[in-house]
């Protein structure tokens, strides 16, 4: 018996305001992505949700050390 998978969940942290990207500053999605989110397969917001990692990186709100896997 396959168990269904369990959605991915969001990553909204409840701080939503667009720069001037119309990408969210809380979330790192962008407005699209937010509002197809719901429609979404798991494969699709996993990858949505590696974009928003780079994102994040590329905005300095993560720091990768050097020689960490996040390259």
């Amino acid at each position: 018996m396959n168990t269904p998978e369990r959605p991915v969940k969001s990553p909204c942290v409840n701080i939503c305001a667009l720069d001037d990207d119309d990408v969210c500053t809380g979330c790192q999605r962008t407005v699209g992505e937010i509002t197809r989110w719901s429609r979404m397969s798991n494969d699709e917001r996993r990858v949505v949700l590696g974009l928003c990692h780079e994102r994040a990186k590329a905005s300095g709100l993560v720091w990768m050390l050097p020689g960490s896997s996040g390259q």
